[in-house]
């Protein structure tokens, strides 16, 4: 009986591993195709020369970017992997250049919604400094600012992962459990919660701000603060329309952000079980 039942789970796990192969062929297949397809017309669309000098629109073309990049060096990489053709499992340089342009590009795409959201927030303040910080400028020091910290907090990665490894859930993973439990911390942490904790409050301050300038349009208003709103071409019809398509957007990626929490780190959490 006992044997039968060793026979009946391993063929049980052989079953799983097949599904698990077939849908990394072509359920990888389906969203690397719509993901690229959609960050493309996201690049095409925030490059025009209608939304160029928008710092929030210069923050989207930059995410869009970074997230047709993690695209490619994740899932264009498992798709390989279920066909057998994996390269970055047996090179350890490749190995651990793919999984840190992985970890780093989808850290700094998080980090540039975030920073969308400030601008949203700044943008939408009724007082004129605040207004006067959302600048493109500002948003391209920040951007590098980002780039720059995000690379030199997953540097450790070229230490920590490695290759052709037999005592991990993947041949190329962390080589040691502190190393897995420092990596899957930091991206916990830096990647998830502190920026998904930073939109929700940014987010919640510029929904005060709409509602602020809302209640400051319904009394009199002095041709000051007309002119203050008022754009120098004399768009303010227009400007508001962006803005307004803009702030739709970014709480449309928040959400995207917000519902990827759940499972992002649901391959790196087995490691710390099996590994003894």
């Amino acid at each position: 009986i006992k044997m039968s039942s060793n026979s009946s789970d391993a063929n049980l796990i052989l079953s799983l591993n097949l599904i698990s192969a077939q849908i990394n062929r072509y359920l990888s297949i389906i969203i690397l195709l719509f993901g690229t397809v959609g960050n493309i017309l996201n690049c095409l669309v925030l490059s025009q020369k209608a939304l160029r000098k928008n710092p929030c629109s210069w923050l989207f073309l930059a995410s869009s970017i970074t997230s047709l990049i993690t695209l490619i060096s994740g899932v264009a990489v498992r798709l390989m992997a279920g066909w057998s053709a994996d390269l970055t499992d047996t090179i350890p340089w490749l190995c651990k250049f793919r999984i840190f342009v992985l970890f780093d590009s989808r850290t700094i795409a998080s980090w540039l919604i975030m920073l969308a959201t400030v601008d949203r927030w700044l943008s939408s303040s009724i007082k004129v400094n605040r207004r006067h910080m959302s600048t493109l400028k500002n948003a391209q020091y920040g951007t590098l600012l980002l780039v720059l910290l995000s690379s030199l907090i997953y540097a450790q990665i070229f230490y920590c992962y490695e290759a052709n490894l037999t005592n991990a859930p993947l041949k190329c993973y962390g080589k040691t459990i502190w190393c897995r439990l420092l990596i899957d911390f930091t991206f916990a942490t830096v990647s998830i919660l502190i920026p998904s904790l930073l939109m929700f409050i940014f987010g919640f301050m510029t929904i005060l701000n709409i509602r602020q300038s809302a209640l400051r349009r319904i009394q009199p208003m002095s041709v000051s603060l007309v002119m203050q709103e008022t754009t120098v071409n004399g768009q303010k019809p227009q400007w508001k329309n962006t803005d307004q398509h803009l702030l739709v957007m970014l709480l449309a990626q928040e959400a995207s952000v917000f519902n990827a929490v759940a499972d992002s780190d649901k391959p790196n959490r087995p490691s710390i079980q099996k590994q003894k």
